[in-house]
């Protein structure tokens, strides 16, 4: 199961967000998920860019671009931020992170 969460400080990346937490719910439409994730997308104050946290409960194979694991009490957690990407890119690298393989 895919779950998603975004706490936004202001509307720059609201249509985008919408966008991609679509994306995301099809996600499994054409591919099984093997371990359960959960996507964050948020922005912080001293940026302007999109932060996206992808949790998994087990610990995952890296994925070019994503920093990480850090271990939090969810699991497993992988970052990244995004600036000037496209929504279909952004869900494209989420997409990645979501399926990597178990480490």
């Amino acid at each position: 199961m895919i779950t998603t969460s975004h706490k936004l400080l202001t509307t720059s990346w609201t249509a985008d967000v919408a966008a991609v937490e679509v994306a995301i719910r099809q996600f499994t439409e054409d591919r099984p998920l093997t371990d359960d994730c959960k996507v964050m997308l948020f922005e912080v104050g001293h940026d302007a860019d999109l932060h996206v946290n992808v949790t998994h409960a087990h610990a995952t194979a890296a994925v070019k671009g994503w920093a990480g694991p850090g271990r939090v009490p969810g699991g497993f957690v992988h970052s990244r931020r995004f600036a000037d990407t496209p929504h279909a890119g952004i869900a494209c690298h989420i997409r990645d992170m979501v399926f990597a393989a178990r480490a």
